[in-house]
């Protein structure tokens, strides 16, 4: 029987195994796909928000020529803690049910090829990220092909109609990189004036890329269906086509807290969160959460690497206190 099971290799799963190592523990990460998996979903040429010390694990040191570090200098970061302190962790391999067994629990599991496990553990963190559950619209259309949740690069769409849903910094950064290879860029924003959470040293381009004509930007905008070569917008209360041939719905994601709720754990019913104690411990014995699948249903961005990352200290000290 494990110790530990840690269900998501992101950064905050990451750390956490690497808090409960170096207290003497052998913590199983159990990850459905790559390590770190949300990061590598992020655009291809992405710089973060936060400075390099703010994403910084298990005490190494985040190196890097820039102020703001950028997606390719996280991967290497994490792969290099991961490696350093030989964690175990398997990957593409999917956690689908945990149940909890008198003073136990148990992970099933099933992996890329449709293999079947089960692991059984004293204590388990759910570190599932949110990555991959976007925040649907729930309009016609939203099925087509053209229409993704997710932004990599702007080569695909050199030249083409491009609408985006949504006025934070992922669809700002992708705006910008559009108009790069020549897209005819659309935003369609539901509120009434510019984010005040773009950042900064964006802010005035993409401003600028507005007011020159560059990038339509269409505020107190929702899209309420889209079809093969246009879609409807309502602005304001009026109406409008526009011609199109790619839609960004970047409209954020949200946890995933199946596995949770299938255990009991208890909720608070006006944000959506999880019930924790300080040490991250659900209201089931044994059972803790670990990053954004802590957070609520209003603001998923609310924990992030910088915050997340230390929820595995104050679970490690639980642990260990139960065990010592």
């Amino acid at each position: 029987m494990e110790q530990v099971i840690i269900v998501g290799a992101g950064p905050c799963g990451l750390s956490t195994a690497v808090e409960l190592q170096r207290a003497g523990f052998s913590p199983l990460l159990i990850e459905k796909n790559c390590i770190v998996h949300s990061i590598y979903l992020y655009p291809t040429y992405l710089q973060f928000f936060s400075t390099p010390e703010m994403l910084e694990i298990g005490g190494y040191s985040f190196t890097t020529p820039h102020e703001k570090p950028y997606r390719q200098e996280a991967l290497v970061y994490y792969r290099e803690v991961a490696r350093r302190e030989n964690l175990r962790i398997r990957s593409y391999e999917e956690v689908v049910a945990i149940e909890k067994q008198d003073e136990r629990f148990v992970v099933r599991t099933r992996d890329q090829f449709g293999n079947e496990a089960a692991y059984t553990a004293k204590y388990v963190v759910m570190a599932t990220g949110y990555f991959d559950h976007p925040n649907m619209l729930g309009i016609p259309g939203e099925e087509l092909p053209k229409v993704t949740h997710y932004y990599k690069e702007a080569h695909p769409y050199s030249g083409a109609k491009v609408a985006i849903i949504g006025g934070n910094n992922s669809a700002v950064d992708a705006a910008m990189d559009l108009i790069r290879v020549g897209a005819e860029v659309t935003v369609v924003y539901r509120g009434s004036h510019f984010s005040a959470n773009i950042k900064p040293w964006v802010r005035p381009l993409f401003e600028s890329a507005v007011n020159k004509g560059r990038i339509q930007m269409l505020f107190d905008a929702t899209v309420e269906e889209i079809r093969e070569h246009d879609l409807v917008v309502n602005q304001s209360g009026e109406r409008v086509t526009l011609d199109n041939e790619f839609v960004l719905a970047l409209t954020g994601f949200r946890p995933d807290r199946e596995l949770l709720v299938s255990l009991g754990v208890e909720f608070y019913e006006e944000t959506g969160a999880p019930i924790v104690s300080e040490s991250m411990e659900t209201s089931v014995a044994g059972l803790y959460v670990a990053g954004v699948v802590a957070a609520s249903k209003f603001a998923a961005n609310e924990i992030f690497i910088e915050s997340g990352r230390l929820h595995g200290v104050a679970i490690t000290e639980h642990i260990s206190s139960k065990v010592g």
